[in-house]
């Protein structure tokens, strides 16, 4: 559903999980002057309406062993639909691959990539990238340092 409408109590409880997802609704509710029922009802609207998408933790990539952080633009020679599915299945399959991107310009992706090192970075582009046979041409940019990663506001 697009156009999901959020009242001014809707965007309060979402500010409120934004910044600690794990806040009981009790507490949403305390900070918001309203019942816990009201924010289930609302957070539960929300996640049928298509606004709200799963939960989950975020992982730090360092602590867990991948130094190096990628991104490849890939140029694909897309014939068909059925070529383009098969392509997408086989970038889906690669588990170091965290997010993957149909973009318009130069490359028909654009592939968010975590590797524990330059090394595994290679294996992983020459082995399971690069080893695709629609794949024509790719161009990788290595990440140095995260500036700043934010949620979506909420207005």
């Amino acid at each position: 559903m697009e156009n999901f409408h959020l009242d001014i109590l809707d965007k309060r409880i979402l500010r409120l999980l934004r910044a600690d997802a794990r806040m009981p609704f009790v507490e949403v509710a305390r900070q918001c002057g309203v019942t816990g029922s009201a924010v289930h009802q609302r957070v539960q609207k929300m996640f049928e309406g298509g606004l709200l998408k799963g939960s989950q933790f975020n992982l730090s990539p360092k602590i867990l062993g991948y130094h190096t952080l990628a991104f490849v633009g890939i140029q694909v020679n897309l014939t068909s639909e059925k070529t383009h599915q098969e392509v997408f299945q086989k970038i889906v399959e690669i588990p170091e691959v965290v997010e993957c991107h149909s973009i318009t310009g130069k490359y028909s992706y654009m592939l968010k990539i975590y590797a524990r090192n330059n090394e595994d970075l290679k294996r992983i582009l020459v082995y399971r990238i690069q080893s695709v046979l629609e794949v024509t041409g790719t161009e990788t940019f290595l990440s140095l340092e995260e500036g700043f990663n934010r949620k979506l506001n909420i207005e």
